[in-house]
Formats: structure tokens, sequence, C-alpha cells
């Protein structure tokens, strides 16, 4: 029998790879430095009301720096210090600064003006968004923004262990979570609209309720998955005139009220839950269960008008809230957010603030290929995207290119892979709400999405 070997388990989120930085090219960096000098100008009369001096490591180079780490992708603050002292980057000059000062900014540098800059830049993303007409949104997204003036998805993220730490730091348990992130995207612009720290890595979903009920406005449709399944939560949000979409526990007490299809392959029905008590108050919802094979997925809606959402764009909506977990593995695992630069509870909100404003311009970039190409952004991969920076870098050294847009969408760098390759037919999506006719001869299945598709019973 051959002897059992004992393997060390590996965070496999926590493989930091050894690469060289890429170097800057200068269209990209023009374009960064004409979009957030704006938003930095626009902070400079707070950072001094802080009482920060003017120095060298001001506002201006720490969001440079933190910039230049995630664009580039540069591996430690050590590597970046040689970059500032030989080349300089975006916006800096070539600088000696050791790298124990630049290290100590991270400890003392105010994460809230990291926080600033990003919130004063998303109006100028969401202004570049409605500027592009060309490309299409998906069907149950374009469908429900005729009802809803915002449609969002909430979910929260524990941020990986801390494994790398600073002299100054080396009282901090090895292995202790970051703490907690919480965010909501917009999923028509796929821009993020809010996002929230916790130092406490278990903090439940929950915590951020207050949080969504004080941004929140009328006329908003969100996605919540189980980790905001809480009735009280759930009637605050529609006394606040907002909807909702959630998924059914398992197990859950309803009482059926109404009706509305009853068909072999769909169920759509008015029922009551909750029992009454403060935690628990009655709520009355819609319950859309759509049949997939032999299995049923549950959905809930505040929406009980099937008029405004019929059953089939309930279920593909709520598929879509699945986007919000791409966005968190787009800043972890490519944006390296899994792979933090300090264990200081300052310096990983500067991180965290800096990846998502670095995220928001990848969106935007993302977003402008799509419109010249006249694709929907879920064609567009933005990891391909990010990794085709280099790939632009050359050719316009050699003078073959000078967009980065125009470049991506040309037809011989589909090479690239930035546009995804359809892997399953597009087929319309049903908006009938009460299709119990047209479900006869409907099957449903699941991408790995999971968001839900159609197709005929030929087809399938």
């Amino acid at each position: 029998m051959p002897k059992a070997t004992s393997q060390k388990r590996l965070n496999r989120d926590h493989a930091r790879q050894q690469q060289r930085p890429m170097v800057e090219e200068e269209v990209i960096a023009a374009q960064l430095k004409a979009l957030v000098t704006p938003a930095i100008t626009a902070q400079e009369n707070y950072y001094r009301q802080l009482g920060m001096r003017d120095r060298i490591l001001n506002l201006p180079f720490m969001v440079a720096a933190i910039l230049t780490l995630l664009w580039r992708d540069v591996a430690s603050v050590r590597e970046m210090t040689r970059m500032l002292g030989r080349e300089g980057f975006l916006w800096c000059s070539p600088t000696q600064v050791t790298q124990q000062a630049i290290s100590q900014r991270f400890l003392t540098f105010p994460a809230e003006l990291f926080e600033r800059v990003f919130k004063e830049l998303l109006p100028e993303f969401q202004k570049r968004w409605l500027s592009r007409i060309k490309r299409p949104l998906p069907d149950s997204i374009q469908f429900a923004s005729g009802k809803f003036e915002r449609i969002w998805a909430c979910d929260g993220s524990t941020l990986e262990a801390i494994f790398r730490k600073l002299n100054s730091l080396e009282d901090v348990p090895i292995g202790k979570l970051a703490g907690k992130m919480g965010v909501v995207i917009d999923l028509i612009t796929r821009l993020p609209v809010a996002i929230w720290f916790r130092e406490n890595p278990k903090a439940s979903d929950v915590n951020f309720e207050s949080d969504i009920l004080n941004i929140i406005m009328s006329k908003t449709l969100i996605l919540l998955d189980r980790g905001f399944y809480h009735f009280r939560f759930w009637q605050q949000l529609v006394d606040k005139e907002v909807h909702f979409i959630t998924r059914l526990k398992k197990g859950a007490a309803l009482e059926i009220k109404q009706i509305f299809t009853d068909s072999y392959s769909i169920r759509d029905r008015l029922v009551r839950m909750g029992s009454g008590t403060q935690k628990t108050p009655y709520i009355t919802v819609r319950l859309v269960e759509i049949r997939s094979g032999k299995a049923w997925h549950s959905y809930l809606t505040s929406v009980i008008d099937p008029l405004i959402l019929p059953p089939y764009v309930v279920a593909d909506l709520y598929g879509k809230r699945w986007r919000i977990e791409e966005a968190f593995n787009t800043v972890k695992r490519l944006l390296g957010l899994s792979y933090l630069w300090t264990g200081s509870i300052n310096g990983i909100q500067l991180q965290l603030w800096g990846t998502w404003l670095f995220y928001a311009v990848l969106v935007d970039l993302g977003d402008a290929i799509a419109d010249e190409l006249a694709l929907p952004f879920d064609r567009i991969s933005l990891e391909m995207t990010y990794r085709g920076l280099y790939h632009f870098y050359v050719a316009h050294q050699k003078g073959l290119a000078t967009d980065p847009v125009l470049y991506f969408a040309a037809k011989e760098n589909q090479d690239l892979g930035v546009v995804k390759t359809i892997r399953k037919p597009n087929v319309k999506l049903i908006i009938a709400p009460f299709p119990e006719s047209a479900n006869r001869h409907i099957n449903f299945f699941f991408d790995q999405s999971p968001q839900v598709r159609l197709t005929t019973a030929s087809q399938a």
C-alpha cells in the first residue's frame, strides 16, 4: 500500500507570481492623467483642511503610486521605489525617495482622500457611459430599465488573509483576515455605486443594510443574495419605494394568496411570509419558480404585478446578480486585492479604494470597446483587455496604433481574446406576463454565470 503523503494546503489567492512590471504606455498614461487629475484637484482644499503638508508624498503622488502598482502589475512597494528613482511614473517625475518613507506613507495617508477621489470620478464615468449608444443592453436589463431608474446588485466579500506586513506591524497575528467589503454595482453601467469596509471579517452582510438604506432611492430595483434574507429589511426597502429580487430559502413558510401562472415549467404566485413579529413582519411578495430539468429554481420579488416584471424576466434578472461576483473576481484575482501590500487598516483601505478606482477605469475602457464593436458589454473580457495593454504598447511604439479602443476593436487583433467566444446560442427572452401557452415547448438551462437562458425543446 503506498505511503500517504501529506501536502501543505495552499491558498491559490495568495500565490503571488513573480513578475517584472509592465512598461508605461504614454497614451494610456495621458488618458489616466486627463481623467484623474480634475478629481485630485477637487480634493486639494480638503487635503489642506486635514493639515496635510504639500510635500513629495502628497495626494497626486499617492494616487499615481497606487494606480501604477495596479496598472503596471508592480510586485512590491520596493520595486515601485526603484521605478520612481529611475524613470518616474504617470505625472510623477523621477524622484529619490526611500522605500521606508513610502511604506510609512501607506500607514498614515488618509484613506478617505482616496474615497473622495473615487466618488468624484463616478459621475464622469457615468457621463462617458451615457455618451455611448451603439452597444446593446441585455434583454432583461433593457426591459426592466423601462420600469426602474436604477438596477443594482449588492453583496459582501471577505478580504483575504494578511500575510505580508511591515516591521511596524509585527504584532499582527499571521493569517488574520483583513476585513470585509460591501459593494453595490450598477447593472446597467456596470460601474460601482458604493463601497463600504468593515474591520471584522466575520461581519454578516446584514451589517451593510443601513448603508444600503442610506444611499438607495425610489424607483430602484436591487438584486440581493440570501445574505440579506431579512424581512424587516425587505419591508424598509418597500417603504422607500424600492423593489428587490432574491432567492427563496429552503423550507421557508409561506401562505399562497393568489396564483398568476401554474404550469409544467413555471409557477408564479403571490404569497405572504413572516410571523408578524418586529423581527419578521408579515410581507407580501411574489414567488416565481422556474423548472430546470427535475429541479425548481425559486425567486422572491416585491414586484407583485407580472405586467411590470414578467416571471422569465425576474429569473433572468436574478441571473445578472452574478455580475457582482465577477467584479469581485476581477478586483481580487486580476487586480491583486487578494494580495495585500500592508497589514494596517489604513493601508488596506488605500488599496481597496485604489483597486476599485482602477476597476472603474477598466470597465470604462471595456465599455468603449463594446460600443465601438456594437456588442454587449458581457462579450468583452476585462481580463484580456487588461493583459492586452502590453500588446497595445508594443504596437504604439512601432507606430502601428494610437488609440487603445480602436486597437482592441480591430479585426486583426481579435486573437487577443478581448471579445469572448459565444459558447451557447443567444435566444430571445420571453417577456409574456402570463406565459402559460409559451411554456408548453420551453425548456430552461443555466449557464456558468449562472444566467438564465431559454431554448426550444429541439435545441436543448
